[in-house]
């Protein structure tokens, strides 16, 4: 099923941000300091050609341990992405969206765009994996949040 409606998203419009997001990566390679996120565009790009059985979670969820882009530093980061190109690609999202939303065939469209409008907020952090590999880290994760807090409790 994902298939089809990667298919249908590629050529009902999402090739047009998943080029957006190439391109923002690519005006972040030619500014040397901007790699970090250009390399992220290009991740999130991939994502945005095809993003359905695929989602974005936190890596410090997937690995459950933290790193430069989950701590302080990565929220540094969002900060300065979203002012310089997160708040323009998640706009693009949302009219994207928006447009979908007129068709009831276009609804889980725009509910797509709607989740990458949300990473396009802030993308630092975040890694994209298959949607049972994203289950599995959650649950997970969930089992060592209850096991700390037995343990605390």
């Amino acid at each position: 099923m994902s298939a089809i409606g990667n298919f249908l998203w590629f050529i009902l419009g999402g090739v047009f941000m998943g080029l957006g997001w190439w391109l923002v990566g690519l005006l972040a390679f030619v500014t040397i300091v901007g790699i970090p996120w250009g390399r992220a565009c290009f991740v999130i790009g991939q994502f945005s050609f095809f993003p359905f059985g695929k989602e974005a979670i936190d890596r410090k969820t997937l690995t459950s341990k933290g790193d430069i882009g989950t701590g302080g530093a990565g929220m540094v980061g969002n900060i300065i992405w979203f002012v310089f190109a997160g708040v323009w690609l998640a706009i693009g999202h949302v009219i994207s969206a928006l447009a979908c939303f007129i068709t009831i065939i276009g609804i889980p469209f725009g509910i797509q765009h709607l989740k990458l409008a949300g990473i396009a907020l802030s993308p630092i952090g975040k890694t994209i994996v298959s949607k049972e590999v994203a289950a599995i880290a959650k649950r997970q994760d969930a089992e060592a949040s209850v096991a700390s807090m037995r343990g605390s409790g």
